[in-house]
C-alpha cells in the first residue's frame, strides 16, 4: 500500500531511447546556439575589421544590428519552411538537413570580406538554426509522456547555455587569444582570430551521421501520416491551417510571445555583458589616469587597444556570468509552469525581465555590483525561452505540430528584426546610448505579462493527436 500511494517521479519509466532523443536533439541545439552566439562573442572584432577604418561606432552598431535582423529573418524563413517540411518528410530526415544547413553557412562566415557579406552569411545560417530548433522541440515533445514533457522541454532549452558556453571559450581562447592575435598580425591577417571562430561552425555537422543511425521517426507522426493519406482533410504540414478558428488564436499568442522574447534577447539580454565590460573599462581607466585630468579621448583610446585580450576575457566573464543565470532561468522554467501553470510562468518571468533590466542598466554602477547581478538578470530575461519549446507544441495536432512550432517561434523572429533594426537606429542616428536604447525596448515585457492571461492553459493535459 505504501508503494501504491509513492508519488511517481517525472522521470520513472523513461526508456533509454527517450533519453537518446533528448540527448541527440539537445546537442544539436547546443550546436545551433553556439552558430549564433559566435557572432556575439565576435562583433566587437569581426565588424571593425570589414568596414572602412573611418567608419563611425554608431555605424559599427547599426551594422551590428543589421547582421542581428538578417539572423533573425533567416531564423524566422528556415524554421517556418523546416518546420512544415518536417511534417511532411519527417523530423529525422529535417532535423540533419538543418544541421547541415547551420554548419555549412557559419563555417563560410569565415571568409567574409565586407560587412554586408557577414550579414548575408548570418540570414543562410539562420535558415538552419531556426529550422533546427522546431524540428528538435517537436521531436522531444512527441517523443516524451506528458508527465515529464514540462521536465525535458527546459532541459532541452536549456543546453543552450552549452552552445554559448562554447562560444565565449572560442570568444576567450581564440578570439581574445594573445598568441593567435599576435601571429595573426606578423602575418598580415589580423581578422584571422575571428575568422578562425567561425571555421569552427562546420564540426556539427558529424553529428548528423548520429542521427541517421540512432533515431527514428515518432509513431504520432507516422499515424499522422498515414491518416493524411486517407482524408485530404488532414494533410501533413500545411501553414494555412493555422489560421483555422480553432488555431487562430493560439497561433497570434505564440508568435507575439516569441517575437517579444526574441526582440528582448537580441536587444537587451545580450548587452548585460557590455554593461559589465564598460565598467571594467572605467576601472582601467581611472586606475592608469589616476593623477591626471583632461586626458585625451586618443590617449584613452590607445590605452585600451593595448589590454583588448584582457578586456576581451572580462566580456566574455559578463557574457558567462548572464548565461549561466540563463541556464537555471531555462531549467526552472520547467518545474515552474508546472507550479504555476504555463500561463503564470510566462507572466512571472516577463515581469522580472523588465525589473531586472531596469535594475542593471539604470541603477547598478560598480563593477562588483553589475556582476553579482548578471545571473539575476540572465535568469529573468532569459529563462521564458524554454516556455516556447513546452508550450508551442501543446498548442497544436501532430499533423500541424511542427509547422505550428516553427511558425511560432521564427514568425516571432520577422517581428522581432525591425524592433533590432531601431534600436540600431536609435543609437546611430537618435543620439541614444546602449543602456538607454536597451531600457526602452525592456518595456515589451509588459506586453509578455499581460499576453498570458489571454493564452490557452495545457498544463497536464495529453499531446492533441
Amino acid at each position: 500500500m505504501q508503494n501504491e500511494l509513492k508519488e511517481e517521479k517525472w522521470y520513472d519509466g523513461i526508456s533509454r531511447y527517450q533519453w537518446l532523443v533528448l540527448t541527440i536533439a539537445s546537442l544539436g541545439w547546443v550546436f545551433d546556439v553556439f552558430e549564433g552566439q559566435i557572432f556575439v562573442a565576435s562583433m566587437n572584432e569581426a565588424m571593425p575589421s570589414l568596414v572602412s577604418p573611418d567608419t563611425t561606432k554608431g555605424q559599427q552598431a547599426l551594422y551590428n544590428n543589421i547582421a542581428l535582423g538578417a539572423f533573425l529573418i533567416g531564423g524566422a524563413l528556415g524554421g517556418i519552411g523546416f518546420g512544415a517540411l518536417s511534417d511532411r518528410i519527417g523530423r529525422k530526415k529535417t532535423m540533419s538537413l538543418t544541421i547541415l544547413f547551420y554548419s555549412l553557412f557559419t563555417c563560410l562566415s569565415a571568409f567574409s570580406q565586407d560587412w554586408w557579406q557577414l550579414a548575408g552569411f548570418r540570414f543562410l545560417v539562420a535558415l538552419g538554426v531556426g529550422g533546427e530548433w522546431a524540428v528538435a522541440s517537436t521531436l522531444v515533445a512527441e517523443t516524451f509522456p506528458p508527465k515529464a514533457r514540462a521536465r525535458v522541454g527546459s532541459i532541452f532549452h536549456a543546453s543552450s547555455v552549452l552552445g554559448t558556453y562554447l562560444a565565449i571559450l572560442a570568444g576567450a581562447f581564440i578570439i581574445g587569444n594573445e598568441s593567435i592575435q599576435e601571429y595573426a598580425a606578423n602575418a598580415g591577417h589580423p581578422s584571422l582570430p575571428w575568422r578562425i571562430g567561425f571555421a569552427l561552425g562546420v564540426l556539427p555537422s558529424f553529428l548528423i551521421i548520429w542521427i541517421r543511425r540512432s533515431m527514428k521517426e515518432p509513431e504520432s507522426w507516422k499515424h499522422a501520416q498515414e491518416t493524411a493519406q486517407q482524408d485530404s482533410s488532414k494533410k501533413m504540414g500545411t501553414i494555412t491551417d493555422l489560421l483555422l478558428p480553432q488555431y487562430l488564436k493560439s497561433t497570434l499568442i505564440g508568435v507575439t510571445l516569441a517575437a517579444i522574447g526574441l526582440a528582448t534577447f537580441w536587444g537587451v539580454h545580450i548587452y548585460g555583458k557590455n554593461v559589465f565590460l564598460k565598467s571594467v573599462k572605467n576601472d582601467y581607466v581611472i586606475e592608469q589616469f589616476e593623477d591626471q585630468t583632461n586626458i585625451p579621448q586618443e590617449q584613452v583610446d590607445e590605452y585600451l587597444s593595448s589590454i583588448k585580450s584582457t578586456l576581451k576575457k572580462w566580456e566574455m566573464l559578463g557574457m558567462f556570468l548572464a548565461t549561466t543565470g540563463g541556464g537555471l532561468g531555462l531549467l526552472a522554467f520547467g518545474p515552474i509552469c508546472e507550479w504555476l501553470g504555463r500561463r503564470g510562468a510566462f507572466c512571472l518571468f516577463h515581469v522580472g525581465g523588465l525589473i531586472s533590466t531596469l535594475i542593471l542598466f539604470q541603477v547598478l554602477h560598480t563593477t562588483v555590483a553589475i556582476g553579482c547581478f548578471l545571473p539575476v538578470f540572465g535568469f529573468l530575461t532569459l529563462g521564458m525561452h524554454a516556455g516556447y519549446a513546452i508550450y508551442f507544441p501543446e498548442l497544436y495536432p501532430t499533423r500541424m505540430r511542427g509547422t505550428g512550432t516553427g511558425f511560432c517561434f521564427n514568425a516571432g523572429r520577422i517581428l522581432a528584426a525591425p524592433i533590432l533594426f531601431i534600436g540600431g537606429w536609435m543609437q546611430k542616428d537618435w543620439g541614444y546610448t546602449m543602456a538607454q536604447t536597451a531600457t526602452i525596448l525592456s518595456m515589451l515585457y509588459i506586453i509578455g505579462a499581460i499576453l498570458p492571461y489571454f493564452a490557452k492553459e495545457t498544463k497536464g493535459s495529453a499531446l492533441m493527436e
